[in-house]
């Protein structure tokens, strides 16, 4: 029997999942989801927190180009929103030599007779741009004008001008100053890289620079061309508290006496005695913000040449000025002298002394002081300006302020003395920075050497100081320290600058009105406006009244150094109306151009005529009824040289350490005046100092 053999195949099996391994395997799948989820959700936390950086990571490690947006400096407006700074936009032409003189010079001359018609190229400034025909860059023209590199590329749209190639523009801001050289030595002015030189420019640098932006242009996976802007920053804008047509007054009433009289400069300051704000500021040099460089400004630095000058004209300085010598030059007109420089006050300080006093309780309005024409102090005879006349004879407080009477004042320090006097020296900020946000104000440590302290405040210092011989403050110190008499004794920080915005408006800081400090009471206030009132209608200041208006002011004439020279510094600070000032202007002439010049009314007359125009404009209405304004027999603040015979070697505080008494205490044609006595050794001793007033910030 035959035997089949069948082959057996293998039975194939049948899994099943359980139910506990589909249990486990929809975990793992929900963690996995999970873990998916929170991937994603990081990744795109990481895309918006660090999308940017990772972003620049990724770029340098590839083949691409950056280009800088630059942003724009901030505005700086006045208190009426007139534009006084501003950056504009400009555009610097670049060419790339390889892709204009590639394909068989297709495009060269399309390229070149574009750039000669539109932007003014020559032959040889062509020949030189296209020198390298491998460059993909050459910066050639710069600052151009929008208008004329839309003309251009306007023209690159047509038919006529679809060969212009390799050319093309980047963007960057110039700083402009619509109005030229108003209010310069407020604003200051600004060098390349947006760097503020002087002025709010400086003091506010930070503010108003912004950060540049930047265009990344790179090959992407795909090698095609892919584009990544980060944007600019735009610099903050400053609303200021100058107003332009004030300063435009001020200048133009300026520049006048300086072409009538001329003087070797004259300051005038203009401030709201309710807040201490800077309404106008000028000095006599000024120069354009717009060509801060231009050496012509220092033209009137070589009318009167030193002999022993290296420079025999202008012309000569021109030509073959060193470096050093052209920055000093420059500096000296660049620099503000209502904030930066220090002189002796003369008799406005006397303001301070009365008020003081008053304050004090040490004299009454009432009280009466013989003057017959001078003080013993020491070994010194100290003048009064009514010396050669025997003295104003018996006068009130009043009267003392009225006739400038430097005896009265001396009578008055002395009852004082020396430590209340100096307790209002300081209580009006003298000896001590004001902080004003203008650069350029000496330190304190500085200012405290220029003014006489009460441990050093000797009889002869304390008689001198009483009238504002002797001691050193800058304009920005009288004029503060003046708002706070008339204003009911506040003494508020100044400021010019109110509040800065950004470029849409919003306001990011209001700059609040600080109040320091009180000085005096609003009873001792209102006394000092009626005293002052009194100067202008029948003393000193009689030449500063305008018709109509109630103003108040003290004249000041102070001889400089050294003394005896016949140089004077001649001032008048005043304001209006009476009852409620709206208004400070503090005049300075230092060594008008008159053959006498102690006896000129020089700020008087330019306060006179700067007030005719400014009270009007400010809607500062008239309310004297006083119209007889003849001048004929108003009397000046009258020269007389403090000392009676000898004088001390040196009787101005800080003493050689004072910039002060280093520019003008000089012997050029002068004998000495005095020996070096024991009084004279005292006064020298109290006014040398380590500690030297420092340089503006530059």
């Amino acid at each position: 029997m035959a035997q089949v053999n069948v082959k057996q195949g293998k039975k194939k099996k049948n899994y099943k999942f359980l139910s506990r391994m589909k249990k486990r395997l929809l975990v793992v799948i929900g963690f996995a989801l999970a873990a998916f989820v929170v991937l994603i959700v990081n990744i795109i936390k990481i895309n918006v927190n660090k999308g940017k950086v990772y972003e620049q990571k990724v770029l340098s490690q590839q083949g691409y180009s950056s280009t800088a947006i630059p942003f724009k400096r901030g505005d700086i407006i006045d208190s009426n929103g007139t534009v006084l700074a501003t950056s504009k936009k400009v555009y610097n032409i670049i060419l790339e030599p390889k892709n204009i003189l590639d394909n068989d010079g297709v495009y060269y001359e399309p390229t070149v007779n574009a750039l000669k018609e539109y932007f003014g190229f020559t032959d040889e400034e062509l020949a030189e741009a296209l020198a390298d025909p491998n460059s993909y860059y050459k910066v050639t023209k710069k600052k151009q004008d929008y208008e004329l590199v839309k003309s251009f590329k306007d023209f690159c749209k047509t038919d006529e001008g679809r060969n212009v190639r390799g050319v093309y523009f980047e963007e960057e801001y110039i700083r402009v100053y619509p109005n030229g050289n108003l209010a310069c030595h407020l604003l200051g002015y600004t060098v390349s890289g947006n760097v503020g030189q002087y002025g709010i420019e400086q003091y506010y640098n930070e503010e108003l620079n912004g950060s540049n932006g930047r265009e990344y242009t790179y090959l992407n996976e795909e090698y095609g061309l892919t584009d990544t802007v980060e944007a600019p920053v735009n610099g903050y804008n400053l609303v200021t508290s100058i107003d332009a047509n004030i300063q435009k007054i001020i200048q133009e009433k300026v520049d006048a006496y300086m072409t009538e009289e001329g003087a070797k400069n004259v300051s005038v300051l203009v401030m709201d005695p309710s807040t201490c704000n800077i309404l106008a500021l000028y000095n006599s040099h000024s120069f354009d913000p717009n060509d801060a460089q231009n050496l012509e400004t220092v033209r009137y630095q070589f009318e009167n040449i030193d002999p022993e000058s290296p420079y025999t004209s202008f012309e000569d300085f021109e030509q073959n000025c060193t470096d050093e010598d052209r920055v000093n030059a420059l500096n000296e007109v660049w620099r503000n002298f209502v904030v930066s420089d220090v002189f002796e006050p003369g008799s406005t300080y006397k303001t301070f002394t009365i008020a003081g006093a008053l304050e004090e309780g040490v004299i009454k309005p009432e009280d009466t002081f013989y003057c017959d024409g001078g003080e013993q102090k020491d070994i010194f005879y100290i003048k009064c300006h009514a010396y050669k006349n025997g003295g104003h004879g018996m006068v009130d407080v009043a009267g003392a302020l009225a006739n400038s009477c430097n005896d009265a004042l001396m009578q008055i320090s002395a009852r004082e003395g020396a430590d209340k006097f100096d307790k209002y020296q300081i209580l009006f900020g003298f000896g001590q920075r004001t902080n004003v946000d203008l650069p350029g104000e000496p330190s304190n440590a500085g200012l405290s050497t220029i003014v006489y302290h009460a441990d050093n405040l000797h009889i002869t210092e304390l008689a001198t100081s009483s009238f504002g011989q002797g001691v050193c403050a800058s304009m920005i110190q009288i004029g503060t320290a003046f708002c706070s008499v008339i204003n009911g004794g506040y003494y508020y920080q100044p400021r010019v600058v109110q509040r800065i915005e950004d470029e849409n408006g919003n306001i990011i800081d209001n700059m609040d009105n600080v109040l320091v400090r009180r000085t005096i009471s609003e009873e001792t206030s209102a006394i000092m406006r009626d005293e002052l009132f009194g100067v202008v209608e029948n003393g000193t200041g009689k030449r500063a009244s305008v018709e109509g208006y109630t103003i108040g002011g003290k004249t000041g004439t102070a001889e400089k150094l050294p003394r005896g020279n016949g140089k004077y510094i001649i001032s008048f600070i005043g304001f209006a109306p009476i009852d409620n000032p709206q208004v400070v202007v503090y005049v300075v002439v230092d060594e008008p151009n008159v053959e006498d010049q102690g006896s000129s009314a020089a700020s008087s007359f330019i306060f006179a005529d700067i007030a005719t125009e400014l009270f009007p404009y400010m809607n500062i209405y008239k309310t004297n009824d006083n119209y007889d304004l003849d001048l004929i027999d108003a009397e000046d603040e009258p020269a007389e040289s403090i000392y009676e015979g000898d004088a001390p070697e040196n009787d101005v505080a800080g003493g050689s350490d004072n910039p002060y008494v280093e520019e003008n205490n000089t012997t050029e044609g002068t004998e000495p005046t005095g020996e070096n006595t024991e009084a004279g050794a005292d006064n020298q001793q109290g006014a040398t100092t380590e500690n030297a007033v420092p340089e503006p910030t530059q």
